[in-house]
């Protein structure tokens, strides 16, 4: 039985299938895939974000399913997004839905007040990152980002205090209002977030404007491991599916 591909792009943190465990029984009904971005690897040393590198990554998740068949959805979280939609706006014939998660699409609304702000409160972090030690960063990044949020701090993806690698893969990653955006036309799209941070408020609103379809879960950082943020990830993916075959009878 023909399974549709449905691709899986991390943020911080966790990566792999690890960073989606709500989402694993989707392989029941799709072909899931679960991928490591770039300079991320359980025993290799983390390597600095490359933006065009996460979305050929993608890219070849959906370009090859090993079945003469090419195409699917894409499913992404936080920074995450911003190679999704990379991807579809490089090859829009094979991406048939972007469901972005908390995007961290900063570049998109680089003009707008809660990013604006956000990132004059991280580029003088960053402008110094490579003159501090993974510790410092990670504790000087943490206190200037989620100490308002202790609520939901767990969420979000910030690295353990004590988690060596992942304080150096924190340090190694690009802000995301570096990375070449611009709106994929024509693709339909899911932006979900937690309703908990002005920030990614502004930025699924920004989409929204574009047409994207736009819902809120519990969960901070990560709705999706909520029941209806998974709820909502599933019921779009199918909402698109029924539609494409509608069209295709």
């Amino acid at each position: 039985m023909f399974k549709q591909r449905v691709v899986f792009v991390h943020g911080a943190g966790s990566f792999g299938a690890a960073a989606w465990p709500k989402q694993h029984g989707m392989a029941l009904a799709y072909d899931a895939l679960f991928l490591r971005r770039h300079g991320f690897d359980p025993v290799a040393e983390p390597l600095p974000t490359d933006f065009a590198a996460d979305a050929a990554i993608v890219l070849r998740a959906l370009a090859d399913d090993g079945r003469g068949a090419a195409g699917g959805h894409v499913v992404a979280h936080s920074q995450g997004a911003i190679s999704a939609m990379m991807a579809a706006v490089e090859r829009p014939d094979l991406v048939q839905s972007l469901t972005l998660v908390e995007p961290a699409c900063f570049s998109l609304t680089a003009e707008l007040p809660a990013t604006a702000a956000h990132r004059a409160l991280l580029q003088p972090l960053f402008d110094v990152r490579h003159q501090l030690s993974d510790e410092d960063f990670h504790r000087e990044f943490v206190r200037r980002v989620f100490a308002a949020h202790a609520p939901v701090r767990g969420g979000v993806g910030a690295p353990a205090a004590d988690d060596g690698r992942e304080a150096r893969r924190l340090r190694l990653q690009a802000p995301g209002w570096d990375a070449p955006l611009h709106i994929v036309p024509g693709v339909p799209t899911l932006v979900l977030t937690g309703g908990w941070e002005p920030l990614y408020e502004e930025i699924a609103g920004y989409l929204r404007e574009t047409g994207a379809l736009y819902r809120t879960a519990p969960g901070g950082h990560r709705p999706q491991d909520s029941r209806e943020g998974d709820r909502a990830i599933r019921t779009f993916i199918a909402d698109v599916e029924r539609s494409s075959h509608a069209h295709a009878s």
